[in-house]
């Protein structure tokens, strides 16, 4: 059999990680796809986790640049001089709660964020999880049988974990998941893991 004939059936694993913390993360702010700046907190948390990754045959970004500037850190540091930006690895569009707090969305719309609700507006799961799986594709497409690096956000992250049904819980920033990728493009969820800190009931990378 022939390399690439070995690389097309193997599986393919991509580390998904939440960007550093943003200046609307610090103001317990929802961003949704307001492109937000990465506070100089977040710019010393992609510099540590650059310390702390390994190699990856790819590194992706969502166009929003709190991620952007994050996958940039890490990518100069790792010595990878390319990109692959893809808006599908954007966050939620979250409609009418975007810049707003916790607070303001539960006195706004009661009960909404402990039942799962979503408000008019709200972009729905299936449309996060149809394109961030049309992402995961493309991406393991481009290094089949290796391993890649995806800086995007937890909201989507999370929404993909739960479509998938495995735990879900709350990522800090430069949190997130593994998930693999078989030559029939069918998608599964890893661990849970923790570049710069720690995640309950999950183990650190």
């Amino acid at each position: 059999m022939s390399e690439r004939q070995n690389n097309s059936e193997a599986i393919t694993r991509l580390l998904v990680l939440r960007h550093g913390q943003s200046e609307w993360n610090a103001e317990g702010r929802w961003q949704g796809q307001a492109d937000v700046k990465l506070t100089d907190q977040g710019i010393t948390q992609a510099k540590l986790a650059a310390t702390k990754l390994g190699r990856f045959d790819l590194i992706a970004t969502s166009t929003l640049q709190r991620a952007r500037h994050t996958a940039e850190i890490i990518a100069g540091h790792l010595d990878h001089d390319h990109l692959h930006v893809d808006e599908r690895l954007n966050e939620s569009n979250i409609g009418p709660w975007q810049g707003l707090t916790y607070a303001e969305i539960e006195a706004g719309w009661p009960g909404y964020l402990n039942s799962r609700r979503q408000p008019e507006g709200f972009e729905p799961n299936s449309s996060v999880v149809g394109r961030m799986i049309e992402a995961f594709i493309e991406i393991a497409d481009k290094c089949r049988g290796g391993q890649a690096l995806v800086i995007s956000h937890s909201g989507v992250i999370r929404t993909l974990r739960r479509e998938l049904r495995v735990d879900d819980i709350r990522l800090e920033n430069l949190g997130g998941s593994w998930f693999e990728i078989d030559s029939k493009d069918t998608v599964r969820a890893g661990r849970l893991v923790a570049v710069i800190g720690e995640l309950n009931s999950a183990e650190s990378l």
